[in-house]
């Protein structure tokens, strides 16, 4: 999957927005609602990375099946791993790997009373 390909499938989930708010340019996909980031892209060694989020007993299976899934470049390692876009990784495992890191991140809907 390219950068292009990956901020066009996440534009494509409900209420995300494309921000580059820190440098090195990063392309952070975040939430609308919460402004949380669920999917931050960077190019780093001439390789497309892009960060997810994850629970812990995940992230380490994922680490584990993939050789191109590591712990989370420039993140907390327990919950985000890194995923080089040019990996081992099958786009459609990439894919449920940002709608997870999507589902994680979304803001919370408050109950009525």
């Amino acid at each position: 999957m390219t950068k292009q390909e990956l901020i066009e499938y996440c534009l494509s989930l409900p209420g995300v927005l494309q921000d580059y708010p820190v440098k090195p340019p990063w392309t952070v996909m975040q939430h609308e609602g919460n402004e949380k980031g669920f999917a931050f892209i960077v190019e780093k060694d001439g390789r497309q990375l892009v960060n997810l989020k994850c629970e812990p007993m995940e992230a380490e299976f994922l680490r584990a099946a993939y050789e191109d899934v590591i712990p989370g470049y420039s993140m907390n390692k327990t919950h985000w791993n890194t995923v080089m876009l040019d990996g081992d990784v099958p786009d459609e495992e990439l894919k449920r790997q940002i709608g997870r890191s999507f589902d994680l991140t979304k803001p919370r809907v408050k109950a009525k009373c």
